[in-house]
C-alpha cells in the first residue's frame, strides 16, 4: 500500500473518522496514523502584520548585508 494523506476534522468528542476508498484498502494491512494539526494560510492582513512585525527585528550590531555581486550582462533578445 502506498502513502496517502488525507484530511479530516477532530468532532467534539475527540474522535476522527478515516475511511479509505474502496481501491486503496485491503484488509487485514496494518497501517500508521499520524495526527497533526493543519496550518491555515495567512490573510493578506495577517501576512502584512507579520512582515511589518518583523522588519527591524535584527538586532546583531555585526549583522550586514553581504555584496551582491553585479549583473551579468546578456544579449539582447530581439
Amino acid at each position: 500500500m502506498s502513502q496517502l494523506v488525507m484530511t479530516s476534522r477532530v468532532k467534539a468528542d475527540g474522535s476522527v473518522s478515516l475511511v479509505l476508498p474502496p481501491d486503496v484498502a485491503q484488509a487485514g494491512d496494518e497501517v500508521r496514523v499520524t495526527v497533526e494539526p493543519v496550518r491555515r494560510a495567512m490573510t493578506q492582513e495577517e501576512w502584512q502584520a507579520w512582515v511589518l512585525k518583523m522588519a527591524g527585528s535584527i538586532t546583531d550590531p555585526g549583522f550586514e548585508r553581504p555584496p551582491q555581486g553585479e549583473y551579468e550582462e546578456r544579449e539582447p533578445l530581439s
